[in-house]
């Protein structure tokens, strides 16, 4: 398989605590560091080895394609959002 690049993949980085999270719903990948910086070079580290297991699988298209992800002249494309939205949302707690 030939390497492929991804472009604009959408990595959400969230600040919980003292730690800063990354979080990739195209990927369903997530990691985390003490810091920003730290944070996204671990992504791109989890990504590699993601990518690399898949590989040495034979796995990619299957999971790709669970992930949304679809395939178009040899290229690879990650879901697209078609919104973001926020909610409220009552949680019944029990007593």
């Amino acid at each position: 398989m030939m390497p492929f690049q991804i472009k604009n993949l959408r990595v959400d980085f969230i600040k919980q605590g003292k730690k800063f999270v990354a979080y990739s719903p195209a990927l369903d990948l997530s990691t985390s560091g003490k810091n920003l910086s730290e944070a996204q070079k671990r992504f791109r580290e989890i990504v590699d080895i993601f990518f690399q297991e898949l590989v040495e699988n034979g796995t990619v298209e299957d999971v790709l394609t669970d992930l949304g992800w679809r395939k178009v002249e040899k290229k690879w494309n990650p879901p697209q959002v078609v919104s973001r939205k926020s909610f409220n949302v009552s949680v019944p707690v029990a007593a």
